[in-house]
């Protein structure tokens, strides 16, 4: 890579139990995806108590997961991982198909054979967990979607739209609030408003997908960068299909940041929604009461030599 960005991402998560928990399954989403403009140069993964066997593997949508079970008594759970990751400049997102043409596309059609990149798509047309298909999200995105408007103009104007008419709110929301919810309220956090725009954007026909990340965030001009201090973040990414065959394309959108992702996003992986790709999720046996505690810091490579982070 030429004129690349590296950083390190440090990722803790730490469970504490009322009561000792007996068996535990757990399943992470904690490995940097590889992809055209980003490489990971590094990563591990430390777990205490330490578990006799990690399992690593690809899920159905090509995300690394890390599993382990735990079947002896413990208190706490502490989950670490680090990496180090390089990325280079994406370029200007292409996607010039007028959106009626990629959602007609998109369609299904019986008997036709469709190419392998709008198969994969396809996954991402429909409901999920988090993801409603509903009249008032098409009225929403219709503002931003009139006919013979491009895929990629009409998703600027939707991210935009959502950044502009939506608060950001840690208060306002849970991981269980409904995305129709969240659209009455207009308050909440990056995964509310990736959920709100892929709702609007499947409504319509395209298919689109939850990005699961992390985002370099800058401290006030004199400030010092805080460690532990930064989270998880999440963005949509749309898909347009290739003309005349042509392979075809997907563009990645942040409503919170209302931004083209670039050098400052991380990619951790991808699913329908926040549940396919929720970093660290499990069962167990036990355990009573539990408190969470998550720590995440990302720093450019210049600041992260040699330093500590674990909390």
């Amino acid at each position: 890579m030429s004129d690349r960005h590296v950083y390190r991402i440090h990722h803790q998560t730490t469970y504490q139990y009322a009561l000792p928990v007996r068996l535990s399954h757990q399943v992470l989403h904690l490995t940097p995806r590889e992809l055209p403009w980003q490489a990971c140069l590094s990563h591990t993964v430390n777990i205490l108590p330490q578990p006799q066997l990690v399992r690593s593997y690809e899920d159905n949508f090509g995300n690394i997961i890390k599993a382990f079970s735990l079947d002896t008594d413990h208190t706490s759970l502490d989950v670490q991982a680090d990496s180090w990751v390089a990325l280079s400049a994406r370029g200007q997102p292409q996607a010039q198909m007028a959106w009626d043409e990629a959602a007609m596309q998109m369609a299904y059609h019986g008997g036709r054979v469709m190419m392998p990149g709008m198969l994969e798509a396809s996954n991402f047309l429909f409901e999920s967990s988090h993801v409603r298909i509903k009249r008032e999200f098409i009225r929403y995105a219709a503002e931003c979607f009139g006919p013979g408007v491009s895929v990629l103009e009409g998703v600027r104007t939707l991210m935009l739209r959502i950044h502009e008419e939506f608060a950001f709110d840690p208060a306002a929301t849970t991981v269980s609030t409904p995305v129709t919810e969240v659209f009455v309220n207009r308050r909440g956090v990056c995964q509310d408003f990736a959920h709100l725009m892929l709702s609007c954007l499947r409504s319509i026909g395209l298919a689109a997908r939850y990005v699961s990340g992390y985002l370099l965030t800058e401290p006030p001009p004199g400030q010092p960068r805080l460690i532990g201090a930064d989270a998880s973040h999440a963005w949509v990414s749309v898909y347009c299909p290739g003309v005349n065959g042509a392979e075809g394309s997907w563009i990645d959108a942040d409503p919170t940041n209302g931004v083209f992702p670039d050098t400052s996003h991380i990619t951790l992986g991808w699913g329908r929604d926040f549940l396919d790709i929720s970093p660290l999720r499990g069962v167990l046996i036990g355990g009573g009461q539990q408190s969470m505690q998550v720590a995440v810091t990302v720093l450019p490579a210049e600041e992260a030599q040699g330093l500590q982070l674990s909390i």
